[in-house]
């Protein structure tokens, strides 16, 4: 096993953006490719870490950018002002998650018709819109994400599987919001999962996570079941 990595730039209109991937030298030939989707905080070492992983588990890891080459938020405001543009018009976000897909399709490695994307909390927001695109994609997978349909999507239809990972008592998605994501993925017709882990928050997959006064709080063995949940489902989208 050799991972090797770098950065790639790209476009969405006039806005330079930077993704993050990673790949195993030791094998030959094309394979899948998973997006990643970062966090509010921007393109951090938690997703590059992501696309390691990934890396070693035979695919593409391509960790997405979602605001601009270098850009980064240092506190809950600034990442809430990174983020909030994209809560706003979800189709400026759909638009910019089209660009990495057609990026990630020109590396050497990747084979095309094999993609999947999963994402933390904003990044799952990500990559469900990204299938409620109904775009060429096997498979999406939401880390304590935010579930509320986009307004600008009628009458979806969504043909990747959708697999989301959520704990039950995250305050930024009620039990209310999560029936709510269950009735619309049924309504598009997704093969769609979704697990509740009990007595677990939001960001439960982050080390860094330790408010529980604001919901957020990082559960090891959460992380790891999730973790397991996901490359099953990988396992099964790229068979």
């Amino acid at each position: 096993m050799a991972i090797v990595s770098n950065t790639v730039a790209y476009l969405d209109g006039d806005v330079v953006l930077e993704a993050y991937f990673a790949v195993d030298d030791a094998i030959t030939g094309i394979r899948p490719a998973v997006l990643i989707n970062h966090t509010w905080a921007g393109r951090d070492g938690f997703v590059a870490d992501k696309a390691r992983q990934l890396a070693e588990l035979g695919y593409v890891g391509f960790a997405v950018d979602m605001y601009g080459k270098g850009i980064l938020g240092s506190s809950a405001d600034e990442n809430a002002k990174l983020m909030q543009p994209f809560i706003d018009d979800r189709a400026m976000l759909q638009k910019r998650m089209l660009a990495a897909l057609a990026t990630v399709k020109l590396l050497p490695w990747v084979d095309v018709n094999n993609i999947a994307a999963i994402g933390y909390c904003f990044g799952g927001m990500c990559v469900l819109d990204l299938a409620r695109t109904d775009a060429a994609i096997k498979g999406v997978v939401s880390f304590h994400g935010l579930l509320g349909a986009p307004n600008n999507i009628l009458d979806v239809s969504i043909t990747a599987k959708v697999l989301a990972l959520h704990g039950h008592d995250d305050p930024l998605g009620k039990v209310g919001q999560v029936l709510a994501f269950e009735e619309e993925m049924t309504a598009a017709g997704a093969d769609w999962q979704l697990h509740a882990y009990g007595h677990t928050v939001h960001a439960f997959t982050n080390p860094k996570a330790n408010d529980p006064n604001f919901g957020m709080k990082y559960s090891p063995i959460v992380a790891q079941r999730a973790w397991v949940s996901m490359k099953n489902f990988l396992e099964e989208c790229f068979s």
